[in-house]
């Protein structure tokens, strides 16, 4: 398995990609962390979901039974995942990537992990609200209006995207992530640099 990105950071963005519509079922995790300069950096794993693969889900990500053939279970993973991430704030692109997480974890009978979340769609909205009604919030429409390159529905990708909307979305408030981040758990965010 590759090293993690050394930290610390000001957030991680994470994003999953599933094998079929359950939740639990993840086969992709992707991490985008921005360090103190704003510079990102990516990692992204595969994992073997031990479970079927929906056709229409092979076909949003390209990811399939092959794909995944020797990566690490999401135990084998998440072992290696929970202590980089728990002490760091985390940004998903609304709440299916943390319910992804915990459904996975309720499945392989592991604890549930208290971290501390921020939605980039949130966070977009408040930056961007004249796209409400007007494109919406998704990656999909954010891709085009704020000129971002990544490939939708790869984790490592998307995670990057999310990555960027925050960053952008800072620039646009003039506001700090600390104060757009919508959250009472401040985890890592205010650890000196």
């Amino acid at each position: 398995m590759r090293p993690l990105p050394l930290g610390p950071f000001r957030f991680v963005a994470l994003d999953v990609e599933t094998a079929s519509g359950q939740p639990a079922s993840i086969c992709q995790i992707g991490l985008a962390c921005v360090d103190h300069s704003n510079h990102i950096h990516s990692y992204v794993t595969y994992v073997d979901p031990e479970t079927g693969f929906a056709p229409f889900n092979v076909q949003l990500h390209g990811i399939g039974p092959e794909t995944v053939a020797g990566a690490p279970t999401f135990p084998q993973i998440w072992a290696e995942l929970l202590p980089f991430l728990a002490p760091c704030h985390l940004v998903q692109h609304s709440k299916f990537d943390s319910k992804a997480i915990a459904a996975a974890c309720k499945q392989y009978r592991l604890p549930r992990p208290d971290l501390s979340w921020s939605d980039s769609v949130r966070i977009a909205r408040q930056a961007w609200p004249e796209f409400k009604g007007n494109g919406g919030h998704g990656l999909g429409h954010l891709k085009t209006a704020l000129a971002l390159e990544f490939t939708h529905h790869d984790a490592g990708e998307d995670a990057r995207a999310s990555a960027e909307v925050v960053l952008l979305a800072e620039e646009k408030l003039a506001q700090p992530f600390e104060t757009i981040a919508q959250t009472k758990h401040q985890a890592q965010m205010s650890l000196p640099l």
